[in-house]
């Protein structure tokens, strides 16, 4: 893999963490009291506002990375890619957030699966 596949690998994992935080760390921050006093039109507002974020690296590694404009990757595979790093930067927030959430044998092995999509999209 060239330097601008890892740039884009870095940049989506970047995202996804941004992204991962929007979509489920409002439910660790109710715990704040400044935070579960929010109406749910400002708990909208406060994810769509981390969700700026994710954009702002998400977009460039799609246009970095896509075959069509110079970079390495298909768009199949930009997706699958970006759905493996959305897995695993889940697993380690919701581990390190919610200590409560166990992870069984069906999800490792759903996680496996996930792996072989990823090693089947880039198959030639």
């Amino acid at each position: 893999m060239n330097f601008t596949g890892l740039y884009t690998i870095l940049l989506l994992i970047v995202s996804n963490s941004f992204m991962t935080f929007a979509w489920y760390g409002h439910l660790k921050m109710k715990e704040y009291s400044w935070f579960a006093a929010l109406p749910l039109f400002g708990v909208i507002l406060f994810s769509w506002g981390i969700a700026f974020f994710e954009y702002c690296f998400q977009v460039p590694a799609n246009r970095i990375g896509f075959q069509e404009n110079g970079g390495p990757f298909s768009l199949i595979q930009l997706k699958v890619i970006q759905e493996a790093i959305t897995l695993i930067v889940f697993v380690v927030f919701s581990t390190i957030a919610f200590k409560s959430e166990a992870f069984k044998w069906n999800h490792i092995l759903a996680f496996i699966l996930l792996i072989g999509a990823v090693y089947l999209v880039f198959k030639k």
